[in-house]
């Protein structure tokens, strides 16, 4: 849940962040583009937003690192009338791409989407067990409850539930879940798992002591 977006329009960025981060996301924003490659070899993102006229350098070069470095899902915005960029930007790797202008909803669901395909899903919905997580409406149910999460509650459960058994390191979801400018309490995580366990189940997520957590489909 945590988006790299790379845009150096200060308008257009600050409405992209502000958006994200509503709807849960950790956000780091940058506007040149040789930041944005230093950023994806130091930190882990969930996803990269990329303009492709930045002023440094290409939006092309950017994306050719992006994809040497792996996998990572791209989203790159471009101009209405660039046919070309558009092509050139699915042809060298990116996931998909949104018209600017575009409305900030349809950005999201762009960005839902790719992250579902690399994860080798297509539906909204994720469930173990009798946990259901709608990814599109920010809801999710507990033994058909609704269950109410704060935006950093919901981003660890649902790194969780992506990976339903798989062991997730603390430093891993410390970086899914906050950004370079948010200060991070050296228990951040564990509060926000004592807290998931009060409002589901306490079983749900197993600690793996001195390496991290993991949702416990043991107990389903």
């Amino acid at each position: 849940m945590r988006v790299l977006l790379v845009e150096d329009d200060p308008l257009l960025g600050d409405g992209i962040r502000t958006a994200l981060q509503r709807e849960g996301y950790a956000v780091d924003w940058l506007e040149a583009g040789r930041d944005g490659i230093a950023a994806i070899r130091h930190d882990d993102f969930s996803a990269v937003i990329l303009d492709l006229g930045l002023p440094d350098i290409d939006g092309m070069e950017v994306l050719d690192k992006i994809r040497h470095a792996g996998s990572l899902p791209v989203l790159i915005l471009t101009a209405r009338d660039a046919v070309e960029s558009r092509i050139s930007g699915l042809d060298g790797g990116a996931d998909d791409y949104v018209l600017k202008p575009f409305d900030l909803q349809e950005l999201l669901a762009r960005l839902r989407v790719i992250m579902r395909r690399a994860e080798g899903r297509s539906s909204r919905l994720l469930e173990v067990g009798e946990l259901c997580i709608d990814e599109a409406r920010h809801r999710v149910s507990w033994q058909g409850r609704d269950i109410s999460l704060t935006r950093r509650e919901y981003a660890l459960l649902l790194e969780l539930v992506r990976h339903p058994g798989r062991v997730m390191t603390r430093p891993h979801l410390e970086d899914l879940l906050y950004g370079w400018e948010d200060e991070v309490a050296s228990n951040a995580v564990e509060v926000h798992v004592h807290h998931l366990r009060k409002k589901l189940d306490r079983h749900l997520i197993a600690t793996v002591r001195g390496v991290g957590y993991r949702l416990d489909t043991a107990s389903e």
